[in-house]
This record gives structure tokens, C-alpha cells and sequence, in this order.
């Protein structure tokens, strides 16, 4: 697939995804998800990728929102559909990836800018980020998940405030509120990001896949995330990198993890 709004970079096991519409103020069209969506899971096939980094292009934003132009004159049934392909293709894709996904926020992330960052595995900010969902202010609520990840995050008392008021919060307190989890300067950003992701790289890939699963299965409806827990640890046994790193322990010495 060609790209037209994302940027690639790859530095050993670890991919940067750039999200490159800084007219738009990287605003999320149809196009830019379905590209990401392509991107994430190209990414979580290749065996070299072992960690990804979601950020935007330029120091102004992270994603600005979606483009309002693509979907203000749709009707009841077009923003329903436009609602569940964010979501298949993207949003609790991006979730649900078996690759680490860490999203650095480099300036505004705001509707569906903040319901990506919230889809990612975790998220880092710079300080002069400003994070929101505004879509009450434009009639609507949020529908790529805000209404149910960001409860997850903060707890639903500060998320029904933060919907309600449509109020952006700083990037401090975003970490008060276990939103982000470290705040940087806008030039420590992706360095911090890349620290990060380099160290998740080299533990088990196995073994973080099934934690990933086990973690998100505990918000799942109808789901014991201690089963899923019990089942995927099991299945880490079964794993070559179980024998490496249990061997490379015994050994004393780093373990080599493929």
C-alpha cells in the first residue's frame, strides 16, 4: 500500500509511526485510518518490529481530532457505520495488537486524537500537550471509545467530567490522573519513547503478547481475566522464549530472545 499521511522509521527492533498532516493538525480522516491500520498490522506481522511508537508529525499536535468535513452531513445510520470501522480498523485494533504500541503526544490530542493515544498500550506526553474530547461541544459524544477507555483510565467520576465539560487538561495533569505516565519536554519526547520501547524489545515478545491479553481481558464484558490469565501463562511455558529465559537465568546471563 502506498502512503499519502504516514511516515515509517525503524530503528533496530523498534518502528515510529508518524502521523504527517500538519495542516490538518494530523486530524484523523478515513484515509489516515485506514493507512494506520494497514501500518499496525503490516508492523505486528514483521518479526524485526518488536515495538511501535504512534506520534504526530511537528511540535502543535499529536492528532487534533477527526476531520469534521468527512462526516457533518452524515445521517443516523452513516455515523453508526463510521463509528464501528474506527473501531474494527483502528481503535480496539490498535488494543487488541499483540506488538507493544506506546503513543507519544506532542502537542494536541483531542477527540479522536485522545481515543487513539487511549488505544494505545500506554502513553507519554510532552508539556505542552492539551487533551480532551470535545465532541459534546459539537452535539455529539465520542464514538472511537473515549466513552469507555477513558473511564478505564482515569475512573468515571473525572471522565464524565472531562466529556461533559468538553475542558482540555494540561499534560500534568493527565499524569495526575494516570492518563499519561511520564511528561517531558517536547525535544525529550521521543527519546524517552524510544528508551522505553527499546527496553520493552528486549524481553520476551511472547510473553508480552499474552500479558496484553490478559491485561485487556479484564475489561472485557462476559470475560474472567483471571482465566485468560491462567490460560496464557500456561501457554508461555510452551514457548521457546520460556526456555531461553528461564535457561539464560539458571546460567547467569542476559537472555537472547528471538
Amino acid at each position: 500500500m502506498n502512503y499519502e499521511n504516514i511516515l515509517f522509521n525503524q530503528n533496530d527492533s523498534v518502528l515510529t509511526i508518524t502521523i504527517n498532516r500538519p495542516n490538518q493538525l494530523n486530524a484523523l480522516n478515513k484515509a489516515t485510518i485506514l493507512e494506520l491500520h494497514n501500518a499496525f498490522a503490516t508492523a505486528d506481522s514483521d518479526k524485526s518490529v518488536r515495538a511501535i511508537i504512534i506520534t504526530g508529525s511537528g511540535e502543535k499536535a499529536f492528532v487534533a481530532g477527526a476531520d469534521i468535513k468527512e462526516f457533518s452531513d452524515f445521517d443516523t445510520s452513516q455515523a453508526a457505520v463510521l463509528s464501528k470501522n474506527g473501531h474494527d480498523l483502528l481503535f480496539d485494533f490498535v488494543e487488541n495488537l499483540s506488538t507493544p504500541v506506546i503513543a507519544a503526544i506532542n502537542g494536541f490530542a483531542l477527540g479522536g486524537g485522545l481515543e487513539l493515544a487511549m488505544s494505545a498500550h500506554f502513553r507519554i506526553a510532552s508539556d505542552n500537550a492539551r487533551i480532551g474530547l470535545p465532541e459534546v461541544s459539537l452535539g455529539v459524544i465520542p464514538g472511537y471509545g473515549g466513552t469507555q477507555r477513558l473511564p478505564q483510565l482515569v475512573g468515571k467520576g473525572k471522565a464524565m467530567e472531562m466529556i461533559m465539560t468538553a475542558n482540555m487538561i494540561t499534560a500534568e495533569e493527565a499524569k495526575e490522573v494516570s492518563l499519561v505516565n511520564h511528561v517531558v519536554t517536547q525535544e525529550e519526547l521521543l527519546p524517552l519513547a524510544k528508551k522505553l520501547a527499546t527496553r520493552i524489545s528486549r524481553n520476551s515478545s511472547t510473553a508480552i503478547s499474552e500479558a496484553i491479553h490478559a491485561v485487556n481481558a479484564n475489561f472485557k464484558t462476559g470475560v474472567n481475566g483471571f482465566d485468560v490469565e491462567i490460560k496464557n501463562f500456561g501457554n508461555c511455558f510452551g514457548s521457546e522464549d520460556f526456555k531461553e529465559g528461564t535457561a539464560a537465568f539458571l546460567e547467569k546471563r542476559k537472555p537472547n530472545f528471538k
